[in-house]
């Protein structure tokens, strides 16, 4: 969960301040079951280029993750291709089906699985993507969909990124991926709605049954044959004291090409790391879901690991 955009800038405003500030970028829809799904895309001149999905969190839209992250300057930069599809009723149909109180879901029904799988699907077809490196994170919601893609169809994926989630036993019990994916997990200790310890939250809004942050560690770990215990833990520069927290990056021992990271945020609450807001109002969402680490980027920093696979 995070703050939505206010209802007044609609998707074609969004595009519009994208466009302004040297972003091209464009709208698109795709039939999916006879359904039509929406979605925004940063597209470079060169192609095929590496493909990025981006999956926003509950109550939000592709075009948040545009105006809120830095991943139109990392695809800008680095030539990708950069995808931000938007959930039905703002959320995705990940493999969990319990949703916290007043948290709305998908429609009945709801395949984001094969709306994902069509996006890539297309993308590669008409030659933007390069089919051997398409990568997917998310944020929240778009963090559980994220690790049910790589459960569902890991054939379509270099690597994977999930932002400020846990895995819950329902989720877990599903996940057979087809082959190993490298996976980076980045959540925070001080999280309201995604505990790190897991269990339920103390936010109102919190779902109950969450896995710990080290759990979900343990499964990815075991799932791409790596040993159990910890192969490095770097404290990394507190560049921004002013936020309050720190970053500690914990890796793996695992075969190559199988590696799972977690950039775990000292004190940090559910947001995703940044040195831009990730709000519209920073100081309610600081009040609400915590503090926002400012010592790296998550799209900066996903990149990096991205960017090693395949």
């Amino acid at each position: 969960m995070a703050f939505s955009r206010p209802s007044w800038l609609s998707p074609l405003l969004c595009l519009t301040i994208i466009i302004c500030c040297g972003f091209r970028a464009s709208a698109d829809t795709v039939d999916v079951n006879g359904v039509k799904r929406s979605y925004t895309a940063q597209l470079p001149t060169k192609r095929p280029a590496p493909l990025v999905i981006v999956l926003h969190g509950k109550t939000q839209r592709g075009a948040d993750m545009v105006t809120r992250t830095a991943w139109p300057q990392v695809a800008k930069r680095e030539g990708l291709a950069v995808v931000f599809p938007d959930g039905l009723n703002n959320a995705w149909a990940d493999a969990r089906t319990k949703a916290g109180p007043a948290l709305r879901g998908p429609p009945a029904g709801t395949d984001d699985v094969a709306f994902i799988a069509r996006l890539v699907e297309k993308l590669v077809a008409d030659g933007t993507a390069d089919a051997k490196r398409v990568y997917v994170a998310g944020v929240s919601n778009g963090g559980a969909m994220a690790m049910t893609l790589a459960c569902a169809r890991a054939d379509l994926f270099a690597a994977v990124a999930s932002v400020i989630m846990n895995l819950n036993d329902e989720a877990a019990v599903t996940c057979h991926p087809s082959r190993p994916l490298p996976m980076l997990l980045m959540n925070g200790t001080a999280d309201p709605l995604v505990p790190y310890e897991g269990g339920r939250g103390s936010s109102y809004f919190a779902a109950e049954g969450f896995w710990s942050t080290d759990e979900t560690l343990a499964f990815w770990r075991r799932l791409n044959g790596c040993e159990t215990d910890d192969a490095g833990i770097t404290d990394m520069p507190d560049a921004a004291p002013a936020d309050q927290s720190t970053v500690t990056r914990i890796s793996s021992r695992c075969p190559a090409g199988h590696d799972v990271v977690l950039y775990r945020i000292n004190h940090g609450g559910h947001r995703m790391p940044g040195f831009a807001p990730d709000a519209r109002f920073p100081k309610v969402a600081r009040n609400l879901l915590g503090s926002q680490n400012g010592d790296i980027d998550g799209a900066e920093t996903i990149w990096t690991f991205f960017s090693r696979f395949p």
